[in-house]
Order: C-alpha cells, then sequence, then structure tokens
C-alpha cells in the first residue's frame, strides 16, 4: 500500500478520535471504567477500550465518508484479535478484507464475531452497554493472547493504529475530563481506581494536580485530593464583597468655631462672611471618607472542618464537609484572597491540623482532606492567632456541630463582628441548639447540608437583612 494512502488513513483515524469517539477524555475513562467491570485487569482494560474506540471511528469513517481505512486493513499484519476485528468489519462494513469465512469457522470465532457484529458501534447513547457486550464477547481471545504473551516473556505487538491511552490529549483536556468524571461517578472509589490505573501515564504526561501542570514527570498524584479538587470545580458559591479599607481621603462633614491656632485653609469662607474673627469665623470639621467601588473586595477567609469521628472519612467515603470547604476555597482564591485551615477532631488533645494563610491550592486541599476521627472539641486558643489583626476576615465553619465545647465557640462567636459562614451537616440537637444561640447575631448565616445539592445554595459572608431576620437556609 503506497505511503501517502497510508498517511491518509491513519490521518481519518486519528482526526475521528478527536470529532467522534471518544471526543474527550471523559468518554475515554468511561469506557474505560466500563471495559474493566467485565475484565478485571487495568492493562486488559486498556487494551480493550482501545479496540472498541478503533472500531467507533473506524465505523464512523467508512460510513460517513470515502476513507482508505479498509485498504489499510487489508494490508496490516494480523494476529488473532485483529483478525477477529478484520472479520468484524467485512460484516459490518459490507467490504471484503480478505479474511475467508472458513478460516474464522475454523478457529471457532464465527460466533464471537457473530455477536459482535450485533452491537450498535454508532449510538453513542449505548456506549456504556455496549463496550460491556464487546469486552464479554473479546475478553477470552485478549486472555489467551496474554497467555502466550506471558509464555514468551513479551508484551506482544503493538496496535498499528496507535495506542491510545493519554498522549493525544492535552493537560487542560485531561483536566476537564477528571472534573467531568468525577460530576458523573460521585463516587470517590471509582475516581481514583480509574486516577491510580492512570498514573503512569498522567506523570509521563506531565500532569499535576494544581491547574493539571507545572509539576513535571514523576510528581505523585493523590488520588484522594484530586477527587474533590476536580469535584468542587463543578460547583459555584457566591461571596459577598465588603469595603475592605477607607479610601484614606477627608471630606467636610460639620462646623466648629474657628480658634487661633486653627488652620486657615479649613475656614469656610461662606459660613464666615469673609472675616477672620473669633466667634464669627467656622471652619470645617472633615472626616475620613468610606470606600466603596473600586475598594469593595473579597476578605481572607478562616475554613475550621470537622474531621471527628462522626464525620464521613473522606478518604473512604464522599465527604460534603470536605466538598463543602473545598467550595468555600475555590471561591475565595478565585477571588484573589488567602485561606487558612483549621481541622480539628479532638484539638486539645493534639488532634488538629492547622495551615496558615495561604493561596496554594493543592496544600489547602490536602489538609481539608485529613482525618483525625476522634472526639470534637475546639481549643480556641488556635483561633486567637488566626484571626487578630485581621480587621477584615472571614471565618467558615463546617461540622456536625456534636461538639463537646460547643458553648466555648458561641462565646467567640459573640465576641467578633466578622462574617461567619457556618454550616452545618445534617440535623441533630446541637445544630439546634447553635441556631438558637446565634439567631440574633445578623453577622452570623447558617446553612444545612444534607445533599450535594445544597451546597450550591451556601453564600459566603452573607449578612442578614435588618427586615428579614430568618436566617436558617434549608433545602
Amino acid at each position: 500500500m503506497p505511503e501517502k494512502r497510508v498517511i491518509e488513513a491513519l490521518l481519518d483515524h486519528g482526526i475521528t478520535h478527536y470529532t467522534f469517539c471518544p471526543w474527550d477524555f471523559h468518554t475515554h475513562l468511561r469506557l474505560y471504567a466500563e471495559a474493566k467491570k467485565v475484565v478485571g485487569d487495568k492493562e486488559l482494560a486498556k487494551q480493550m477500550s482501545n479496540y472498541f474506540i478503533d472500531v467507533i471511528a473506524d465505523t464512523h469513517c467508512v460510513r460517513k465518508r470515502f476513507t482508505e481505512i479498509p485498504e489499510l486493513h487489508r494490508n496490516l499484519k494480523k494476529g488473532t484479535i485483529e483478525e477477529v476485528i478484520a472479520f468484524l468489519y467485512q460484516k459490518i462494513w459490507g467490504i471484503d478484507l480478505g479474511i475467508p469465512p472458513s478460516k474464522m469457522s475454523v478457529k471457532g470465532h464465527a460466533d464471537i464475531v457473530r455477536r459482535l457484529a450485533r452491537i450498535p458501534y454508532l449510538d453513542r447513547s449505548r456506549w456504556g452497554e455496549s463496550i460491556r457486550k464487546f469486552a464479554r464477547s473479546l475478553k477470552p481471545l485478549l486472555l489467551e493472547e496474554q497467555k502466550q504473551q506471558g509464555s514468551k516473556g513479551g508484551k506482544g505487538e503493538h496496535n498499528p493504529q496507535g495506542e491510545d491511552y493519554l498522549n493525544h490529549y492535552s493537560n487542560e483536556e485531561i483536566d476537564q475530563g477528571l472534573r467531568d468524571y468525577a460530576r458523573q461517578t460521585m463516587a470517590l472509589s471509582e475516581f481514583k481506581d480509574v486516577v491510580e490505573d492512570f498514573s503512569d501515564e498522567l506523570k509521563g504526561a506531565g500532569y499535576g494536580m494544581e491547574g493539571g501542570m507545572g509539576r513535571g514527570q514523576g510528581s505523585p498524584i493523590d488520588a484522594d485530593v484530586l477527587f474533590y479538587m476536580k469535584l468542587a470545580e463543578n460547583y459555584s458559591i457566591p461571596i459577598k464583597k465588603v469595603p475592605l479599607e477607607e479610601k484614606g481621603s477627608l471630606h467636610p462633614h460639620s462646623h466648629s468655631p474657628w480658634e487661633i491656632g486653627s488652620p486657615f485653609q479649613d475656614v469656610d469662607i461662606w459660613t464666615s462672611f469673609g472675616k477672620i474673627m473669633p466667634g464669627i469665623t467656622q471652619i470645617w470639621t472633615k472626616r475620613e471618607g468610606k470606600g466603596r467601588g473600586k475598594m469593595e473586595g473579597t476578605p481572607d477567609c478562616l475554613i475550621a472542618i470537622d474531621s471527628s469521628g462522626s464525620m464521613i472519612n473522606p478518604r473512604k467515603s464522599l465527604s460534603y464537609a470536605v466538598l463543602g470547604a473545598a467550595c468555600a476555597t475555590n471561591a475565595y482564591l478565585q477571588n484573589g484572597s488567602k485561606v487558612a485551615i483549621y481541622n480539628f477532631s479532638d484539638a486539645p488533645m493534639g488532634g488538629k491540623d492547622i495551615l496558615n494563610y495561604t493561596d496554594q491550592r493543592e496544600d489547602i486541599y490536602r489538609v481539608l482532606c485529613k482525618y483525625f476521627g476522634g472526639g470534637t472539641a475546639l481549643d480556641l486558643e488556635d483561633l486567637i492567632p488566626l484571626t487578630q489583626g485581621k480587621k477584615n476576615l472571614d471565618l467558615f465553619i463546617i461540622t456536625d456541630m456534636k461538639i463537646t465545647n460547643l458553648e466555648a465557640l458561641i462565646g467567640f462567636f459573640g465576641q467578633i463582628q466578622n462574617r461567619v459562614t457556618a454550616v452545618h451537616i445534617g440535623d441533630n440537637p446541637y445544630a439546634a441548639r447553635f441556631e438558637k444561640a446565634v439567631e440574633k447575631r445578623k453577622n452570623i448565616s447558617i446553612y444545612t447540608v444534607k445533599r450535594k445539592e445544597d451546597i450550591p445554595h451556601i453564600v459566603l459572608g452573607r449578612i442578614r437583612d435588618y427586615f428579614n431576620p430568618t436566617h436558617i437556609k434549608k433545602s
């Protein structure tokens, strides 16, 4: 086959991966995960998903345009699986690729091809079901090939059309695919399995957790942390901005009598009748203006997260507490602010981790995902250094409120004027006690999270309206 026609066929094949199947990295991961459910082995699942994706891409090309792909398959050197797939192509394309039916019958592969030919490869909505059928049919052949390769001490021949793992995806495409996959699965274990199965390829591609790039080949990927990173990126929580500082400029506010020694530039000549005389002359008393408009912004935030035994371990199951704190983290960082973390269990006994104010998202997430699993108590001595000297500071606490020294926390909140967003996981008497104690504090907003859908309803730094005292948001 002339080289030019080979290149044309390979270009058609490669372009169709971008335009039809798998289309994106998310779809690739979904197909891989479905294949692994059938074959159970990650290497076999990678091969199986690649064969399936190639069948779809080639079939789409043949159905939609003139292509050299049939001629390419007619000339390719074929192993057992390649022969079966070529015979499948003969049946579904109606094109002779040089595979005699008698050869398939002798080898006992005719039934396999008949099952494969019934799969609706071009129906995108059924790809999940289709790849499971595809994998069940080809699994015996792949296992036999794997056994033969093992006895020969080799890995066998590579797919002549290319191994479609991660080398075709940019870091941005990988990042988006992981984000979509986390949202679609909502299952930590499934996400973690897939990421760990592709860990070598991800590291080889230079993919890093922070922003999808920049950490370099060989950097370890924490699949648990990555799950919450990608999942949180699917949610958006609004922040109420505040005037962060005064403008510093003075403006005339009221009058006072002029006295000897008062500055002449402050004299109001209109009310002084043009005279400089005690008892008649008046001067302006000036005040500093309050900055709004350009001066509005987002303060830094101290996030306190409960990781006691009554909370879900975020490295074993989806934790709404960590997801909520992660969403809050993203909201503040995206507005140019910094975040500090106070992860507590039995803090007075050492069950705590403190991260000072930073804008390094990966560092923040690692502390958020730490789990202590002990009792539940805060140490207010830990919070004071994190709040002192920060006039403009938001506090975000997420807990089930089963805190042994809850009264101390209520007292602490009663002494500060900072905006506080308190989120409690589920309903219980402790949460009701907290709500009752702070119901008159307009700087404290309370939200209940029972489902992941409740998280976007949180408004960070919300100050209750004077005419609307209802502040407890429940979905």
